[in-house]
């Protein structure tokens, strides 16, 4: 570890930070109804929207009725995403030639897109035309991430609303996400990444002489839009196979900066979105500071192990860390903190190879998936996510104190509680049942590349992505077979709507319900004691879950390279 690594990652969390406050202000006025700068030019589009749709925008929707339009316009996304990868072969902006997806890898990826995972099991570039890339992928880029917005904005107003009984209205918040949020922004971020050195064509792939004289076809294709979305949205499916450590993808060590900025920046603004609507900052920066303690302890182990490296290297001579996976360009602290930065939220954009980290360097991110993606988290997602957490510890802390629960003035009572920990127990069963299933059945085995517990853990953390709807692999699994692309497809759906449906059970059920005042007895949710008790409730419930799994994988393995052993 060096002075000039904890330099970058101290540059990364101020200029973070620095982004929260202007940011949630923009997207407080966006999702109020109020005007901005750019209402001059995008709101008659919007209206126009609304009209060509037949919706009102004045007309809220009960909690019941924003689920079917939420998972109806999912389905929708599903089939069409699905049909462009069958019908491939017969459509245009297909300079490449490529045949048609097969049936149980089109299963995957459309339910990977749509979900928001972006988990891939093929070669962007040699697998997916350049319409299926645009209107297929980027298009559920931007909508999947808008969706995941809209229900933590529906949330918030459950909390921030005195009564009521309707939540919001899907179709408006769904809009005004991508409209005057995701859009802009990725315009902008588009023009950043050509600028330096993204490619950006229609054009067919470039043939190329190398040096010795042989024949190399160079992919390029519709890259940068791709890719500020991908990023932006917390997506992270790659244009190319190699994804962020490839160059016509993450060019230099701005891009690489930008990046991993953009991950963030929506996720840690919209805790700044909750303080400003329920009318106390400090209630956004409370939560804010529980996601970057978590963050922050990542990291730290994280670039200590990998700085550290692996001692049977060091046996033979060899010293400097441990290199084997890393991106050269950026070295051993970049690529610990983009992987740290990916996994914490739902992105599964990497510029480093996970499977060649050391195996605690290796354990943090597969942690960070485990916890439920609420470190920072997705767009909207990750928020959501530690509102289920928030739930839980003030109703424990209820129970140590013998009040009744509340929070910001609304009482958490027994349907809050259980659909809390319906939407926190869903992800352990998608994790840990299939993985169980997998290491047992002989086909399944025969995908992973490697023995003992790394392998355990490239099966682990291949679910525990899927489930997290992070989409990052460990690396080393076959995964593009008929049992990994249907049950990782079926774990994605399970880890994305057995959330959200309980999510907005919670915030339908909050709407209804009176904001009573703060007394002597009201436990404060915004300082210390309140960010100690949801940081160690975050980690009892992750530790008691899986810690057996975990002691079998990366635990164990790095005990056997102290040992002696690799594997």
């Amino acid at each position: 570890m060096t002075f000039n690594g904890w330099l970058q990652i101290l540059i990364f969390i101020g200029i973070l930070l620095l982004l929260v406050k202007p940011l949630g202000g923009y997207m407080t006025r966006v999702f109020t109804g109020e005007r901005t700068l750019l209402s001059y030019v995008l709101r008659p589009v919007e209206r126009g929207l609304y009209r060509l749709a037949g919706t009102d925008e004045r007309e809220d929707q009960h909690w019941t009725t924003y689920s079917v339009a939420l998972l109806l316009f999912s389905l929708a996304g599903f089939i069409v995403l699905y049909a462009l990868q069958r019908l491939q072969a017969g459509l245009p902006y297909n300079p490449a030639g490529m045949s048609a997806v097969g049936p149980e890898l089109s299963f995957n990826t459309a339910t990977s897109f749509v979900t928001n995972t972006n988990w891939q099991n093929y070669g962007g570039e040699s697998t997916m035309s350049y319409l299926v890339q645009m209107a297929g992928l980027t298009v559920q880029n931007f909508v999947s991430a808008a969706t995941g917005i809209a229900i933590a904005i529906a949330l918030i107003r459950a909390f921030s609303r005195a009564s009521g009984k309707a939540i919001g209205n899907f179709w408006v918040d769904l809009t005004r996400a991508t409209l005057y949020v995701l859009l802009p922004i990725c315009i902008v971020l588009t023009l950043v990444y050509v600028y330096l050195g993204v490619p950006q064509t229609l054009g067919p792939y470039v043939n190329a002489t190398t040096l010795e004289g042989a024949k190399q076809t160079i992919a390029v294709g519709p890259v940068a839009s791709q890719l500020a979305i991908k990023m932006l949205g917390t997506n992270g499916g790659g244009f190319f196979n190699a994804n962020s450590a490839h160059p016509f993808e993450n060019p230099d060590a701005i891009s690489n900066l930008i990046q991993m900025l953009s991950i963030f920046a929506i996720g840690a603004a919209l805790t700044n979105v909750f303080g400003r609507m329920v009318g106390s900052q400090r209630q956004g920066w409370a939560i804010l500071a529980a996601m970057c303690t978590l963050f922050v302890a990542g990291v730290i182990v994280t670039y200590w192990a990998e700085a550290a490296g692996n001692p049977l290297v060091h046996a033979l001579g060899l010293q400097g860390g441990n290199m084997e996976g890393k991106e050269v360009r950026f070295g051993i602290v970049a690529s610990s903190l983009f992987a740290v930065v990916t996994t914490a939220a739902s992105c599964g954009a990497v510029n480093g190879m996970l499977d060649s980290f050391t195996a605690i360097g290796g354990l943090i991110p597969l942690i960070n998936l485990q916890l439920g993606e609420v470190i920072i988290g997705g767009v909207g997602a990750g928020f959501y996510g530690i509102i289920m957490f928030v739930i839980i510890a003030i109703f424990v802390a209820g129970l140590m104190v013998g009040r009744t629960p509340e929070y910001l003035g609304k009482k958490i009572e027994a349907k809050e509680v259980k659909m809390a920990m319906l939407a926190v127990l869903c992800l352990p069963f998608g994790m840990l049942i299939f993985t169980a299933i997998s290491v047992v059945l002989p086909s399944a085995v025969a995908s992973v590349g490697n023995a003992g517990p790394h392998g355990f853990s490239e099966i682990l953390y291949a679910y525990s992505s899927a489930a997290a709807n992070n989409g990052s692999a460990f690396g080393g699994l076959s995964g593009n077979t008929p049992w990994f692309n249907i049950t990782l497809g079926l774990v994605m759906l399970i880890g994305r709507f057995l959330v959200i449906i309980p999510a907005l059970a919670i915030a339908g059920s909050l709407i209804t319900k009176k904001t009573v005042p703060a007394s002597a007895g009201t436990f404060p949710t915004d300082g210390p004691l309140f960010v100690g008790l949801l940081v160690g409730t975050i980690l009892i419930v992750g530790g008691l879950t899986f810690f057996p799994a975990l002691a079998l994988g990366p635990i164990v393995e790095h005990l056997a390279m102290i040992a002696g052993q690799a594997f």
